[in-house]
C-alpha cells in the first residue's frame, strides 16, 4: 500500500514525539512496528480514537478522515530486522550484547557466542529439554547432577526474560541446541538459553469470539522436529515454523473455532508426524486427537473421543448430549517407543455437572487411550471415571515407568488422577494394576473395585439444592506436571485438599458459552490446602508429604533429578527446591508468584540450568561461576 502524504502528516503530528519518526520507539513510548499486525484496522482506528490512559496514551481527536490515513500509513511501516550486520564468514547477527551474540549461520543453524577477551567463542552445546515433558515418558526427572543437595543453596538467578503483554504464563520452555522456545498465546519467542536474548519472535493477533480456556490466552508450548517448530494457536490451528528463524512454513485449521474450539496444548511428535489435541472441554466441542505430517501439514488422521450418534459406543451416551460430548484432548500426551504405541488422556463429558441427558458410561471421555501413532487406531483404553458428574478430566499426564511390579519387571503407566486417585496400569494391554487414595479428603467413591471401576457414593451426586463432595472441581490435583524417581521408587506430585458444593441446572448447548449446567461453590469453613507429596510407586502411600502455606491457588508442577532434588513452585509463591528422599527443605527464592506453570532444566555450556515460567516472565537459575 503506497503512504498517503497526508497520512505521514498526521503520524508526525499525532505519534512521531512519543514512538518515534519511524515508530521504533523515542523518548516517551516504546516501539510499535510489531503490534501493528495485531489488530485490524478498525481494532487500530479506535485504539487510535480511544488511546490507552492507563498505559499513558491519550485519545485522539482526529477526524474519521484523518484517522482512515494514519491507518494507511501505519500499515506501510515495516520492522526492520534486529540486525544487518554480518558476523564475519558466519552468517547474519539476530541480536548481541558487549557479552554475547546470536547469529544466523549460512549454514541454516542459530549459532550462540560469548565474548573471550577480544574475540568471540561459539558456547558448548550440553543436554536439551527438547519437548514439553523433557522426554516422551512423560518423566520430568533429569539426570543432570551439577545441582545436588549440597550445593543448590548457592543457586542464584542468572537471567530473567519478560514476555510483552503476558500475564501468568503456563509454558514449559523447550531448549534445542543451546535455543530455548517459550509461548504465550499465538506467539513463540526464540532465546539464547544462556542470557535469555531474544533471537526471534512470531506472533500473530489473538481470535475475537473465542470461548473457555484458550478465549483466556493459554499456550503451553511447542514440539521440535529438525528444523521445525510446532504450536497451535488459540482458535484450533496448529503451525509450522522455521525454528531458527520463526517463518511460518504452513498452517492447518484443525476444528471451526465458532463451534467452541480451541488449543491450548504443546504438540508431541512422533516420527514423521505432529501429534495436536484440542480444548474447548467444557464448552460442548466433540473431542478428538489429530496427526499431521510434519513436512506439509497433511492431516493423517484423527481419532474422535466421542461417537456420533449411532456408532458403536454410542449406547454410552444415552440422551442429547452425545452431539456436544466434550472429552476433549488438551494436554500433550506420552509416546512408548518399543511398544510403538501413543498414550492420550480425555477431558469431561458435557454438559459437566448434570447426567441427565448423558446417562452411561460416557466413553472415551476421563480415559487414557492407547493409539497406533501411524493410523490412529485404538489398542485398549482404561476409563478413571465413568458418567463423571463433577468435571474430573483425566487431563493428568500418563506417566510411562519401567519398573518392578509383584516381584517382575513390568512396562507400567502411573497418574495420580483429578479423581483423587494414584493409578497403575499395564501399559502394554491397559490392565489395571491398582488404585490408591492420595489424598485425605475423597468422598465421591467408597473404592476402587478389581476391574477399575470406582464405587461411587451416590450421595455425592451433584443435586439442584446443591451436595458437598470431595474433591474439589479443580480436582485432587490436575494438569501440572509429575516426576518419579526410578532409584527412589517415588512419585512426586502436587495435591489439593479441598471440596466443592456441587450444583446441576437445565441448560442448552450454545456457540460461545460454556455447557456446565451447574456449578460449584467452596464447601463453608473449608479453605484448601496444596499439599507435595512423594508416593510410592509400589504402595501408593506418601513415603512424604509437605503441606504449604497459602491460598490453595497455584498450579505449579514439580521436577527431579539425579542431584536429588526436586523443584517445585510453593504456594506461598516461593521458587523451592526439597531433598527427593526426605522432603527438607533445601533452598527457595520469593518470586511472589501465583504459579501456573511447571519447571524444566538444561545444561549449556558446562552449566546446569533450571528454568521456570513465573507470571509473565521467564527465570533461569544456576549455580554462579
Amino acid at each position: 500500500m503506497q503512504a498517503a502524504p497526508e497520512g505521514a502528516r498526521q503520524y508526525q503530528i499525532r505519534c512521531a514525539a512519543c514512538h518515534g519518526a519511524n515508530a521504533q520507539g523515542g523518548e516517551r513510548g516504546p516501539a510499535i512496528v510489531a503490534r501493528l499486525p495485531l489488530r485490524n484496522d478498525a481494532q487500530l482506528t479506535d485504539l487510535l480514537r480511544k488511546g490507552l490512559p492507563a498505559a499513558g496514551m491519550p485519545g485522539s481527536n482526529a477526524s474519521d478522515a484523518e484517522l482512515r490515513d494514519l491507518v494507511a500509513h501505519l500499515r506501510t511501516l515495516r520492522s526492520r530486522r534486529d540486525s544487518v550486520e554480518r558476523f564475519e564468514n558466519l552468517g547474519t547477527i539476530r541480536n548481541k550484547s558487549d557479552f554475547d551474540m546470536q547469529v544466523e549461520g549460512d549454514d541454516g543453524r542459530l549459532h550462540l557466542l560469548r565474548r573471550n577477551g577480544t574475540a568471540w567463542r561459539e558456547i558448548r552445546i550440553g543436554r536439551d529439554w527438547p519437548s514439553y515433558n523433557g522426554s516422551d515418558s512423560g518423566n520430568r526427572h533429569s539426570t543432570l547432577s551439577q545441582i545436588n543437595t549440597a550445593n543448590v543453596k548457592n543457586l542464584q538467578m542468572q537471567w530473567i526474560y519478560t514476555m510483552p503483554g503476558a500475564q501468568r504464563l503456563q509454558v514449559t520452555p523447550v531448549v534445542v541446541d543451546g535455543v530455548m522456545y517459550v509461548t504465550n498465546v499465538n506467539e513463540v519467542h526464540a532465546l539464547d538459553a544462556g542470557t535469555g536474548r531474544r533471537i526471534w519472535q512470531y506472533k500473530r493477533a489473538r481470535t475475537a469470539g473465542m470461548a473457555g480456556d484458550a478465549a483466556g490466552g493459554i499456550n503451553r508450548g511447542v514440539a521440535v522436529h529438525g528444523d521445525r517448530l510446532f504450536m497451535v494457536t488459540d482458535h484450533a490451528h496448529l503451525i509450522a515454523l522455521n525454528r531458527m528463524n520463526g517463518a511460518l512454513l504452513w498452517e492447518m485449521e484443525m476444528a471451526d473455532f465458532r463451534q467452541n474450539y480451541g488449543a491450548t496444548a504443546a504438540p508431541l511428535v512422533v516420527g514423521d508426524l505432529v501429534i495436536s489435541g484440542v480444548s474447548g472441554g467444557d464448552e460442548g466441542a466433540r473431542g478428538f486427537l489429530d496427526a499431521y505430517e510434519v513436512s506439509s501439514g497433511k492431516r493423517a488422521w484423527r481419532f474422535w473421543t466421542v461417537p456420533a450418534p449411532g456408532e458403536p459406543l454410542s449406547e454410552t451416551w444415552q440422551g442429547k448430549a452425545i452431539t456436544h460430548g466434550c472429552a476433549t484432548t488438551w494436554l500433550t500426551g506420552t509416546y512408548d517407543p518399543q511398544l510403538d504405541l501413543l498414550y492420550w488422556t480425555t477431558g469431561n463429558p458435557c454438559p459437566d455437572y448434570n447426567g441427565d441427558e448423558r446417562k452411561g458410561d460416557n466413553l472415551y471421555s476421563d480415559s487414557v487411550l492407547a493409539l497406533h501413532p501411524r493410523t490412529g487406531k485404538l489398542a485398549w483404553y482404561f476409563q478413571y471415571t465413568p458418567h463423571d458428574l463433577h468435571d474430573w478430566d483425566a487431563q493428568q499426564t500418563p506417566m510411562l515407568i519401567d519398573a518392578e511390579w509383584e516381584g517382575k519387571v513390568r512396562k507400567l503407566l502411573a497418574q495420580a488422577n483429578r479423581n483423587g486417585f494414584f493409578y497403575v496400569l499395564d501399559r502394554t494391554n491397559g490392565k489395571f494394576l491398582r488404585a490408591t487414595p492420595f489424598v485425605n479428603k475423597l468422598t465421591w467413591a467408597k473404592r476402587i473395585d478389581a476391574n477399575g471401576r470406582p464405587v461411587v457414593d451416590e450421595g455425592a451426586t451433584p443435586t439442584v439444592e446443591g451436595v458437598k463432595a470431595c474433591p474439589a472441581v479443580e480436582g485432587a490435583t490436575n494438569w501440572f506436571s509429575t516426576a518419579f524417581d526410578s532409584r527412589l521408587g517415588l512419585f512426586f506430585v502436587q495435591t489439593l485438599e479441598s471440596c466443592n458444593i456441587y450444583k446441576k441446572s437445565a441448560g442448552e448447548w450454545k456457540a460461545g458459552q460454556s455447557y456446565y449446567d451447574g456449578s460449584t461453590e467452596r464447601a463453608a469453613g473449608e479453605p484448601g490446602r496444596k499439599v507435595l507429596r512423594a508416593l510410592e510407586l509400589s504402595t501408593g502411600r506418601a513415603r512424604w508429604e509437605v503441606e504449604q502455606t497459602g491460598p490453595a491457588n497455584s498450579w505449579g508442577g514439580v521436577l527431579s533429578t539425579d542431584g536429588g532434588v526436586l523443584f517445585y513452585g510453593d504456594d506461598s509463591g516461593a521458587f523451592a527446591a526439597r531433598d527427593l528422599k526426605t522432603g527438607v527443605l533445601l533452598w527457595r527464592v520469593a518470586t511472589n508468584q501465583t504459579w501456573k506453570a511447571s519447571p524444566m532444566t538444561y545444561q549449556l555450556d558446562g552449566r546446569q540450568y533450571v528454568a521456570v515460567a513465573a507470571g509473565g516472565n521467564i527465570l533461569a537459575f544456576a549455580i554462579s561461576q
